[in-house]
C-alpha cells in the first residue's frame, strides 16, 4: 500500500536539465575539457561532487580545486533557475492532487541544497512538501538507494510503501534500489530511452498522471 509519494527535482518539477549541461559546459570547457551530450545523460540524476570527480579521473586541472568546479556550476545553475526556471508540465496539478490526498509528499534530489531552496522559491512550492532532502547529506548520491531510504524514514514511511517520480534513469536505478514503485517521466529525446522500461510505469510528462488512476498505474 502505498502511503507517501517522493518526488525527484531537476527535470521532473523544474526544467533545470539543460541548465546543468549549459553549466557543465561552461566550466569544464574553461578547464579545457571536451563535452557531450552523451556524457550529460550519463551524468543525470548523479551528485554534482560525483560528476567533478569522474571528469577529474577523464582529465586532471590545475586552475581550480574540484571543490571551486562545484561551487562554480552550482553558482551557474542557481543564477539560470532564478532566469529562466519553470515548473514542468503537469506539477502543480499533480502536487495539488497530492496535497489534498492522505498521502506524504517528500523530494529527495541530487542537487546540493542551496540549488533546491532556490528552486522551491522561484516556482513557490515550498508549501507541498512535509520532507526536503538532499543526497549531498549522504555518502553515496543516485543511483544508490539511500537518498530515497533516507527520505522515506523522515517521512516515517517504509520504502515499500513509496511512489518515487523520477526523470533520469540513475534516479529509477535508485528508487527501485531502495525497494520502491517508482514511475518514470524521462526526457522525450532521451538516447537511453528504451532502458526506462525497468520502471514500474513510464509517462510523458506529470500531466498525464492522475491521483485516480493511481491503483491502476501500479498494477496494469
Amino acid at each position: 500500500m502505498i502511503k507517501a509519494v517522493i518526488f525527484d527535482m531537476d527535470g521532473l518539477l523544474i526544467n533545470s536539465e539543460p541548465f546543468w549541461q549549459e553549466s557543465e559546459a561552461k566550466v569544464f570547457n574553461s578547464l579545457g575539457i571536451e563535452t557531450n551530450k552523451a556524457m550529460f545523460e550519463k551524468f543525470m540524476g548523479k551528485r554534482i561532487d560525483e560528476v567533478v570527480d569522474v571528469m577529474w579521473d577523464i582529465q586532471q586541472w590545475q586552475e581550480k580545486s574540484k571543490e571551486q568546479v562545484v561551487s562554480d556550476i552550482v553558482d551557474n545553475v542557481i543564477n539560470l533557475v532564478n532566469k529562466k526556471g519553470e515548473a514542468l508540465s503537469g506539477v502543480r496539478e499533480t502536487l495539488n492532487a497530492f496535497k489534498q490526498s492522505t498521502l506524504k509528499i517528500g523530494l529527495a534530489s541530487s542537487s546540493k541544497m542551496r540549488i533546491i531552496e532556490s528552486v522551491l522559491d522561484k516556482l513557490n512550492i515550498r508549501e507541498y512538501f512535509e520532507v526536503v532532502h538532499s543526497a549531498e547529506f549522504e555518502e553515496y548520491g543516485k543511483p544508490h538507494p539511500q537518498t530515497f531510504i533516507s527520505t522515506a524514514k523522515m517521512l516515517d514511511t517504509k520504502p515499500s510503501e513509496c511512489l518515487v517520480f523520477e526523470d533520469s534513469l540513475n534516479g529509477v536505478i535508485s528508487a527501485l534500489a531502495a525497494n520502491m514503485t517508482c514511475i518514470a517521466v524521462p526526457e522525450k529525446n532521451a538516447s537511453n530511452l528504451s532502458k526506462f522500461i525497468i520502471a514500474n510505469k513510464t509517462l510523458n510528462s506529470l500531466k498525464e498522471f492522475k491521483i485516480s488512476d493511481l491503483q491502476y498505474l501500479l498494477e496494469d
